[in-house]
């Protein structure tokens, strides 16, 4: 099993969506060994996806209506193969918690670097904005995906 960790900051926008995508881009490679999770640094524990993630995954048929929220915490990270943040900032956090050499940011294990590297908060945006996060993090977790088959071995499919 490998276990995938995303991480943004309030765990209702950016990290339920690459949750989700991943978990959908696993199921389409036959992958069945990969627990997908997410929490975020400032998490409020319980919160429901933000309305804007909620309809844009809808809209891509994924569904975030059972996402509830949670606070990033060193078990999290203990726990985690992989950890990908959708910020330095994030990363920062998760390195404090002791994982330097499994955290990542999304963009830069997809390939990006600089300022392309980092997923802006759609929070507080209109839907257009949610679409334009939903189609970047649709894009980096394919990637990623790929990368994450290739650094933790070819899929397994049970029987």
């Amino acid at each position: 099993m490998t276990r995938v960790l995303f991480v943004c900051t309030g765990n209702i926008c950016r990290s339920p969506l690459a949750e989700v995508l991943l978990q959908r881009e696993a199921a389409a490679r036959g992958v069945d060994d990969w627990i997908v999770s997410s929490a975020g640094t400032g998490a409020w524990d319980g919160a429901p996806a933000s309305e804007g993630a909620y309809l844009v995954a809808l809209e891509h048929e994924l569904d975030l209506s059972a996402h509830r929220a949670r606070l990033l915490t060193r078990d999290l990270v203990k726990r985690s193969d992989l950890i990908l943040t959708m910020s330095r900032h994030h990363r920062a956090r998760v390195q404090e918690l002791e994982a330097e050499a499994r955290v990542h940011l999304l963009g830069e294990y997809a390939g990006r670097d600089g300022p392309e590297a980092e997923v802006s908060d759609p929070f507080g945006g209109d839907l257009e904005v949610y679409r334009g996060t939903y189609v970047e993090l649709d894009e980096l977790v394919r990637v990623a995906a790929g990368r994450l088959t290739r650094e933790f071995g070819a899929p397994r499919t049970g029987d």
